[in-house]
């Protein structure tokens, strides 16, 4: 089953078996030439695809809500125009909603909750007018010069949460200025021209040898594009010939995670696997194929144990930059193919950015790119959780939109340490920083709307927000986007907390520990587990759980909190005393008052303000004053 994340546009004819009655055939003519004359060509316009009409309606997705959104308001602007002078039974009227959603492909069509959810905002428009969901107006304000008011939430049959949407009736689109959709006959010219070009291209190259050309375009001192890799085929180190199917498996799975690595090559797997059983050079492959790091490894299977190696080679060296061994019990041969090459992906995303950084340093030591920049910020977060750090990692990324104000790894990291200081209460104005939060995201979310990058850090706005609904919503579209995205699935256990489920965080934070043992955020998802725990009365469990996660940093402070709490509550009273002290260093001057105060910014759950009671009860017992 195919998914991915798309905008929806869906259009409904206003009051269409009343039009049918009255004229059936003029109704016909008028709407097939408006589909000839405004509908069709503005979807091209905007690189929709039509993927079904049904009489009076149709449905169109887009790769940009931006695209979506315009194409929808010109469509109903010529529409006002066209209907000009014309009797109110003989015009044409749609009604339109766009949403951005998550959807199932079967064949050439469609369908999931982010179409139901589309249908729902075409319903609720007016005529002429257009309703968008509260995620496409986060997406598109300040990028187009609509002016969409508020209408609230709304209720969507077998979706569990409202939905927010906006509308912009046909009033204010007859203010609009009219455009026109672009000649479609110049549009078949030029696309004519490139077509002739693009072939004696195709016959100069099968002239001079095509392999020939592919394989010598990097030999001029051409550096290999950054991020480029190649996952070869892995080989199948079993007995049974018949186990190729899973070693072909993971490079498929490898192929497909590793390319949603924000700014990755990634090179096809029908390239890659014309290496099938040959011994390789790493060297000759990377200039063969041009790219700057290849991954190859092996897969054994014996019994019920699988055992997977890999390894990253610099193709310009042929120098082994990372390697790993998995074994795990042979399950589920999908999940366990899923849970093999996201940990292995994710992994490499960690590793990659430390080595393009150190690249970039070589390379440029003086004059480093918006890129070198930005990968430098990601390489120094990326290391435990500290304020210096956190300090270096911005002035890094302010650094990186000096040069380049659209790079977006400069703007979600600049986002992501405003979020950080947040969390941390390592910042004087959090309001002005969760603003500046916002708007950096906005900005990447417009330059990449299906960056799940960009979504998770989303995520940790809307939990400052006190919305922790929404945040797991945003982290959920994170995963739907990058299925090997670890931190996500440890938020989402910690959001569990908040939402009075404790009872679910361990399930969530250990998948984010499967993809991941050895995040540099492992502090922080081991504490999650402690903290609930703790809040469901596990005490001994939980100090267990929390040792681990100060063993692994001792920056963490909530770790220190709970872990006095416990010590506490188990009548352990001079360990309490020594955790608290910990906590201290970290927090001066903290007082259970403003713990109080604290829980009144994360979540208004009855069941989750009654577990802090434990927590409080707890504090007083080590020592917290009031």
């Amino acid at each position: 089953m195919e998914r991915r994340l798309t905008a929806i546009l869906i259009a409904d004819v206003v009051g269409y078996s009343r039009l049918m009655g009255l004229d059936e055939e003029g109704t016909l003519r008028r709407l097939s030439v408006n589909r000839r004359d405004i509908i069709d060509p503005k979807i091209s316009e905007h690189h929709g695809r039509l993927v079904k009409t049904t009489g009076d309606g149709l449905l169109v997705e887009f790769a940009s809500p931006v695209e979506a959104v315009r194409c929808a308001v010109e469509i109903q602007r010529l529409m006002i125009d066209r209907n000009l002078g014309l009797p109110p039974d003989q015009r044409i009227e749609f009604r339109m909603g766009v949403n951005l959603g998550d959807i199932i492909i079967e064949g050439n069509d469609i369908y999931g909750d982010g179409v139901n959810v589309a249908a729902r905002l075409e319903s609720l428009a007016g005529p002429g007018g257009l309703c968008i969901s509260g995620m496409v107006r986060d997406l598109v304000h300040g990028k187009l010069a609509y002016s969409f008011e508020n209408a609230g939430e709304q209720t969507v049959k077998n979706i569990a949460r409202p939905v927010q949407v906006y509308s912009i009736n046909q009033a204010a689109i007859s203010a609009l200025e009219t455009s026109e959709p672009q000649n479609r006959l110049s549009v078949r010219k030029t696309g004519a021209r490139w077509a002739v070009a693009a072939a004696a291209i195709v016959i100069s190259l099968v002239g001079v040898g095509l392999w020939q050309f592919l394989g010598n375009r990097h030999t001029s001192g051409e550096s290999a594009p950054r991020y480029s890799i190649a996952v070869l085929p892995f080989a199948n180190l079993s007995n049974d010939s018949q186990q190729d199917y899973f070693a072909d498996g993971i490079t498929d799975g490898l192929t497909t995670d590793l390319s949603r690595i924000p700014d990755a090559f990634v090179i096809a797997r029908n390239s890659a696997f014309t290496y099938k059983g040959k011994a390789i050079d790493a060297k000759q492959v990377g200039a063969e194929l041009g790219v700057r790091y290849l991954l190859e490894g092996s897969v054994q299977r014996s019994d019920d144990q699988v055992r997977v190696d890999a390894q990253l080679i610099d193709a310009e060296t042929g120098g082994q930059l990372w390697a790993d061994r998995l074994d795990y019990s042979l399950g589920n041969l999908f999940e366990l193919q899923s849970e093999v090459t996201g940990r292995i992906a994710r992994a490499l995303d960690l590793e990659l950015v430390d080595v393009e950084s150190r690249r970039g340093l070589e390379e440029r030591p003086d004059d480093p790119d918006a890129v070198d920049l930005a990968l430098r910020g990601l390489s120094i977060f990326n290391k435990p959780r500290s304020r210096e750090n956190n300090v270096e990692a911005r002035q890094l990324f302010n650094q990186s939109l000096l040069k380049e104000k659209d790079n977006l790894n400069g703007l979600l990291g600049l986002a992501v340490v405003n979020v950080n200081d947040m969390f941390n209460n390592w910042c004087d104005k959090p309001d002005e920083q969760l603003q500046q939060a916002r708007e950096l995201l906005n900005r990447a979310l417009s330059i990449d709307p299906k960056s799940a990058q960009a979504y998770f850090i989303k995520s940790s706005v809307l939990t400052l927000e006190k919305k922790p609904e929404e945040a797991v919503d945003a982290a959920e579209m994170a995963i739907s986007l990058n299925p090997s995205l670890a931190p996500a699935y440890a938020w989402i256990g910690n959001l569990q907390i908040r939402l009075g489920h404790a009872e679910q965080t361990v399930m969530h934070v250990e998948k984010a520990l499967r993809l991941s043992p050895r995040d540099p955020a492992l502090a922080n998802w081991l504490s999650f587990i402690g903290r609930a725990q703790f809040y469901l009365g596990r005490d001994n469990e939980a100090i267990d759980t929390l040792h681990r996660a100060a063993a692994a940093s001792g920056t963490v402070s909530g770790t220190y909190l709970h872990l006095a709490a416990a010590y506490a509550l188990t009548s352990r009273s001079a360990e309490a005393h020594d955790a608290l002290a910990e906590f201290e260093k970290l927090e001066p001057n903290t007082t259970i008052s403003m713990i109080k105060d604290e829980t009144k910014s994360q979540s208004d759950n009855a069941t989750f303000l009654k577990q802090r009671e434990r927590l409080y009860d707890g504090l007083r017992k080590a020592g917290m004053s009031e």
